[in-house]
């Protein structure tokens, strides 16, 4: 898992013996001697992770943070406060000033990258909702402003600590209103969540750990659960299940003896972080449903999804166009009817749905068209999803009445090069679609590079 790196230290040294070390893992990384440098980079670079010193003159790395998480440009970024304070107090005023971890040197390199992994695992999640935003945004659809975050009400699961712990953890979590149920086995926390109304799950890595460990697993498995805050609390004995449980997906951890302060500050940053996410998906939900739906399939509309494709290219991010026909549906419509057209187009529609991520894009284009707009350049990614979509709709027949028929799409798929405008992309998409249908159809074909030198016209949708 490759990211942007910023390394922020007024002392040189040490800002390029970390570069060295993530350079060594395939991390990309830039520089910055001081606050307001790192501020500038931020903005200039959008890194993936900020990984900040505290003690610098001018602006301390306290006060950095502080002004990072309050710029709505910059407070989706991760920031890592990295020093060598070690004294409690020092943890919970980062984190108070909006840290997302604090760790103490000499860091461990796999102490690191497994926290790193973490957070760009949640901020992948969070990019892909901010993106949909920002379409909406550019479509005339303005979200609503953030809320202050209000914990009174929250409710939170802990699971496997003993009576006397949590006592302890919800006496302090009960002074921020968040009340913490405890006591149920690991079978009935499934359940539970799987309802709904929990907005955090704190496990107890009490032996033997690999339960604890399986159980984080699961919960990460599970669509349900998938984006739930999960805060794990450890001896400082147990770096190494501490470290497997953030592989497996854990956001964050609290170490025994339990510092009240700390627990509050790591437990307000984990709802803050969910509540943000969920208010970027409720937003995309209640202004794009209407204005960017296509009414017959369900789908994004092509306004949106080329707009989508707009926000990828603008980002200097990969992405790929794949451009999709339904064969011979000029029959269908012929031989059954518009209505049982319209029906093909939405099992279509869903079947094609199904077979994407939650990254992807797919919209109707106009007509038997549809546009899937993916986050990636990895040819053999793209290739596999295009597979996908192939078999999802030959593979099973289609019911029309009492009669079953068999149906195939073609395909043309366009890896965008840097700097490419959409209409290029699309256009190229749409010469490789064309291709597919001359060379019998049923097909998925790659555009090449004399397709990519501009619009075309198509004639795909007469075949």
């Amino acid at each position: 898992m490759t990211a942007r790196i910023l390394v922020v230290d007024d002392v040189a040294a040490n800002r390029r013996l970390l570069e060295a070390r993530l350079r060594a893992e395939f991390f990309e990384v830039s520089q910055a001697g001081s606050g307001a440098e790192a501020i500038a980079a931020a903005h200039a670079w959008s890194p993936d992770i900020i990984l900040l010193d505290v003690m610098m003159p001018v602006m301390d790395g306290f006060e950095c943070c502080r002004l990072l998480k309050a710029d709505a440009e910059t407070q989706h970024i991760p920031v890592v406060i990295v020093t060598a304070l070690v004294d409690t107090d020092e943890r919970v005023r980062g984190l108070e000033a909006g840290a997302d971890d604090f760790l103490s040197k000499p860091v461990s390199e796999a102490t690191l990258l497994s926290r790193l992994r973490a957070l760009l695992r949640v901020k992948q999640v969070t990019d892909a909702w901010r993106l949909r935003q920002n379409t909406a945004r550019e479509l005339g659809l303005e979200a609503r402003p953030p809320l202050p975050l209000a914990l009174e009400g929250t409710r939170a699961l802990l699971l496997r600590a003993d009576a006397a712990e949590a006592a302890l953890l919800g006496g302090i979590l009960a002074a921020d209103g968040i009340s913490l149920l405890n006591g149920c086995d690991e079978a009935e926390a499934r359940l539970l969540l799987a309802g709904g109304g929990f907005d955090l799950v704190l496990l107890s890595l009490r032996a033997p750990e690999v339960e604890a460990l399986r159980f984080a697993s699961s919960l990460r498995a599970s669509a349900a659960t998938r984006d739930l805050p999960l805060l794990l609390v450890g001896d400082p004995d147990q770096q190494a299940p501490i470290l497997r449980g953030f592989d497996l997906g854990a956001n964050d951890h609290v170490l025994r003896p339990v510092d009240p302060n700390e627990l509050r500050a790591r437990v307000r940053n984990q709802i803050r972080r969910r509540r943000f996410q969920e208010s970027l998906q409720n937003d995309l939900d209640r202004s794009l449903e209407m204005a960017v739906t296509d009414p017959l399939t369900g789908l994004r509309n092509r306004r949106y999804v080329r707009r989508h494709l707009d926000a990828l290219l603008r980002g200097g991010k990969g992405a790929t166009a794949l451009l999709v026909d339904v064969d011979h549906f000029k029959r269908i419509n012929d031989g059954f009817g518009h209505a049982s057209g319209d029906h093909v187009l939405q099992e279509i529609a869903l079947r094609m749905q199904d077979q994407l991520r939650a990254s992807d894009v797919i919209g109707r284009y106009g007509g038997e068209e549809f546009l899937v707009v993916l986050d990636t350049d990895a040819d053999e990614e793209v290739m596999a999803i295009a597979g996908r979509l192939q078999r999802a709709v030959a593979d099973m027949p289609f019911r029309l009445g009492d009669q079953r028929i068999s149906v195939t799409i073609s395909t043309g798929v366009a890896i965008a090069l840097p700097g490419m405008a959409s209409d290029v992309v699309i256009s190229a998409a749409d010469t490789a679609l064309y291709r597919a249908k001359r060379a019998g159809r049923d097909r998925v074909e790659v555009a090449q590079d004399t397709d990519r030198m501009g619009p075309t016209s198509s004639a795909a949708a007469a075949f």
